[in-house]
């Protein structure tokens, strides 16, 4: 039986980060699952799931090393494996406004009244200073109809926030 750990690395961003990471975690004997890494700012996230035979103390020993070298700040914690479990999203949202404090929150809410499960959020700034627009990609799982979702997302425009609904087709063979 594998244990698994969630890996977080958090630093500034330059080349080289991930090839360094999992080269260390490779040599440790470690397996990976699933993960997301994305640069956030000016800084690189890793979010990792660790798996093998390996104590978490031994996964902290093989990265350390690296970590300091790249000042990269590392958390580990115990997790559950549940690989393959997770559902497969089958609505995407885009959604844009003027950027300002709780839209995310605005948007969220109502997602969770209607039981839409969120699998992966995105977001983003553009424009400039002056004129800030606020980006979200959100890709997630309900068995509510597209009709309803956009139902209850539409008073989110008296807010200036767009948001456009559509069916994710996912092909698995």
């Amino acid at each position: 039986m594998s244990n698994w750990t969630m890996l977080t690395l958090v630093g500034a961003d330059r080349p080289g980060i991930v090839a360094r990471v999992t080269r260390a975690l490779y040599g440790a004997g470690c397996n990976l699952g699933e993960a997301s890494m994305i640069r956030l700012g000016g800084n690189f996230t890793i979010m990792l799931m660790v798996g093998g035979e390996r104590s978490r103390e031994e996964v902290r020993a093989a990265l350390e090393p690296v970590a300091e070298e790249l000042g990269l700040r590392l958390h580990l914690d115990p997790v559950r494996g549940g690989l393959h479990e997770h559902l497969v999203p089958n609505i995407q949202l885009r959604v844009a406004g003027a950027d300002r404090a709780g839209i995310v929150a605005d948007v969220t809410e109502i997602l969770a009244d209607q039981g839409f499960n969120i699998l992966e959020l995105e977001s983003d700034v553009a424009g400039d200073a002056a004129k800030p627009v606020y980006i979200m990609n959100i890709q997630g799982f309900c068995d509510r109809t597209l009709e309803s979702l956009e139902e209850a997302l539409s008073g989110l425009a008296s807010k200036g926030i767009s948001v456009d609904v559509a069916p994710i087709d996912v092909l698995i063979g």
